[in-house]
């Protein structure tokens, strides 16, 4: 094969690091920014944020308005001046010079270490004292784990040590909702074999785990947890004497799926009791808890911060940004002052920095604008939302936006993700705002959005004993306009989790 020079000419696509940068912001989240921003701050010296998450606070008004909460520490330009103790008087206002006050502070200190402090704590104990009544203040220790309440009503049992080791040995292997998650098989294969432990002895420190607070703790699924619930209930002497707790019982010692199916005719041919004991029998099956561990678990309160902000104006809805979520960055200009001024060898690096600090922060504001612009175009095609709520939804896809703003759609779809609108109806992400086109029998369409609000409205006027089918629901939207097939009616209850009609079915 010979060697020989060719001339091709084509045309390439190529994103500089700055455009990279760009579109990997966009796409990004406002938790997911502040965590790259912090890095960012980290590694760049040249680059300075001027707000602070953690000082400089919003609070976002239910009419729209935001309200500023800056920290007197952090605020610089409040106008309060910041307390001076440079001056002639003390710390705590009064006319004391402030040396004053630590000499006088001194004596003090040097008098308390030498009180006799003998003569007012003898050995008598507050039961001993009928004069007067003492009180004590109560320090609270937190919030407790399942593990350590556990362990604390373990501590107090006479239980021998082997028992002890095996009620720990039981305590560790529970989920945080108080199940058991092994059985006691797997528990006994955890037990050295030089103990020598037989499966009654493990058995009986179950039963002891078992009768541990809350009631229905190390529990091996859901029916003998309930149990647990309604034995203890009957033992302290809640349950009374109503026939109601031996019926339900029953109902979930031998018969708890056919109350998850609601399948009532089954159960009172069953059980021979009327519909009244048996939605006696219902309702306190439902008091019982099916997680028994869930309130001693840790759960953190997730928030959402909203990137823009809704408001009604003279002119119409608009949308404003929120400036929580708009983080403010800018350039050091002592060191750009420096590196402008010095042209030495080796500041290639820092020039290089002060480079990526400038693309930096012209690319968040060019990502604050470009969500704001996006956001403001949906608010004008979604004006009926705003003002009457979902089922005013109009259809609407992420091509109609791109094409309005002369953006692409991967861009749109980048803005849309993981970007949130704040509304008098509440939070949405912004992808809310785009559905699927439904046909009506006028030749229009609708939202997918506004059929299954629908669809709720639907079902929350339903008769309880009488649940509409989809079939049914399907035929009450065509009677409105919307031509929907069954099959559809279906995904959308499915979607806002909703329970088909027999598990809505109420006696």
């Amino acid at each position: 094969m010979k060697t020989s020079l060719q001339f091709k000419l084509s045309q390439q696509l190529a994103l500089t690091p700055q455009l990279q940068q760009s579109i990997r912001l966009l796409q990004l989240s406002t938790l997911e920014l502040n965590q790259e921003l912090e890095q960012l701050l980290a590694d760049n010296p040249l680059l300075e944020r001027l707000d602070d998450p953690l000082q400089d606070c919003a609070r976002i008004e239910p009419n729209g308005s935001i309200v500023r909460e800056t920290s007197s520490a952090a605020s610089s330009d409040s106008g309060e001046p910041a307390p001076d103790f440079t001056d002639n008087e003390g710390a705590d206002g009064s006319d004391q010079p402030m040396a004053a006050s630590l000499d006088q502070s001194s004596e003090r200190a040097d008098d308390e270490r030498n009180v006799d402090w003998s003569q007012d704590f003898d050995s008598r104990t507050p039961s001993d004292d009928n004069d007067e009544e003492r009180t004590f203040s109560q320090v609270s220790d937190g919030e407790r784990s399942l593990r350590e309440h556990l362990m604390e009503q373990l501590t107090a049992t006479r239980a021998q040590p082997l028992d002890r080791a095996l009620v720990e040995l039981l305590i560790d292997n529970l989920n945080d909702d108080g199940f058991l998650d092994a059985s006691l098989e797997e528990i006994g294969d955890l037990i050295p074999e030089e103990l020598d432990v037989d499966p009654e002895t493990i058995s009986a420190a179950l039963k002891l785990l078992q009768s541990f607070e809350p009631a229905g703790v190390g529990a091996r699924d859901l029916r003998e947890s309930l149990l647990l619930q309604i034995d203890s209930r009957v033992h302290s002497g809640e349950a009374g004497t109503s026939n109601a707790w031996g019926l339900a019982r029953a109902i979930v010692d031998e018969h708890l799926s056919l109350l998850a199916a609601k399948d009532y005719t089954r159960l009172r041919k069953l059980l021979h009791c009327n519909d009244d004991l048996l939605r006696e029998a219902q309702a306190l099956i439902r008091s019982l808890t099916p997680r028994p561990g869930a309130a001693y678990s840790i759960a953190q309160a997730n928030y959402i911060l909203p990137d823009v902000v809704v408001r009604k104006t003279r002119d119409g809805w608009r949308a404003e940004p929120n400036p929580q979520a708009q983080p403010r960055l800018r350039v050091n200009d002592l060191y750009a002052r420096i590196l402008r001024g010095n042209r030495v060898a080796g500041s290639s690096n820092l020039s290089a920095q002060l480079q990526e600090a400038r693309w930096l922060v012209k690319n968040i504001q060019q990502r604050g604008e470009t969500i704001l612009r996006v956001a403001q175009a949906i608010v004008q095609r979604q004006k009926g939302f705003f003002s009457h709520g979902a089922v005013a939804m109009r259809p609407l896809v992420l091509r109609e936006i791109a094409e309005e703003l002369g953006m692409h759609e991967s861009t749109i779809s980048r803005v849309t993700t993981n970007k949130y609108m704040l509304t008098h109806f509440g939070i949405f992400e912004l992808k809310y705002f785009f559905g699927s086109h439904i046909a009506t029998d006028s030749g229009g369409a609708a939202s997918s959005t506004a059929i299954r609000e629908l669809i709720r409205q639907l079902i929350d006027a339903e008769n309880p004993k009488a649940p509409l089918a989809d079939g049914r629901i399907a035929e009450l939207l065509g009677e409105q306009g919307f031509v929907v097939a069954r099959r559809t009616v279906a995904k959308y209850r499915e979607a806002i989790r909703i329970p088909t009609a027999a598990h809505r079915k109420v006696l």
